[in-house]
């Protein structure tokens, strides 16, 4: 069995999202139900590390990230295998600027790989 650990910016992730859904929006119960939903569904790498999208199927940059969805949150992780351990970086909505939030600005990742060839 897998193990599954939070970065501290995921963890600081999930406090943001519970309290813009509790303080912003109102409500509790959906801010309760959505950390549910998100945890629950990280809780499945214990059991099948690999289960997420490869990040680098849908995006042109070699990456290790995998992500898993939980309603209209994104999980970004990375598997070692040689520690049997899941590392879940960040916990995004959806419709955010992942990859910038991940990689920075990546236009400067594709002229750096560019000058490399």
């Amino acid at each position: 069995m897998a193990k599954v650990k939070y970065a501290p910016e995921a963890q600081n992730d999930l406090v943001a999202i519970k309290s813009y859904i509790k303080n912003d929006l109102g409500n509790s119960t959906a801010a309760e139900s959505v950390i549910k939903r998100i945890t629950k569904k990280g809780r499945l790498l214990e059991t099948a590390p690999q289960i997420g999208t490869p990040l680098s199927s849908v995006i042109d940059i070699d990456t290790d990230y995998r992500f898993i969805r939980a309603g209209n949150y994104l999980s970004f992780y990375r598997y070692n295998e040689y520690d049997n351990t899941c590392y879940i970086d960040r916990v995004l909505y959806i419709r955010r600027d992942y990859l910038t939030i991940l990689f920075g600005n990546v236009e400067d990742i594709d002229d750096t790989e560019e000058s490399e060839d």
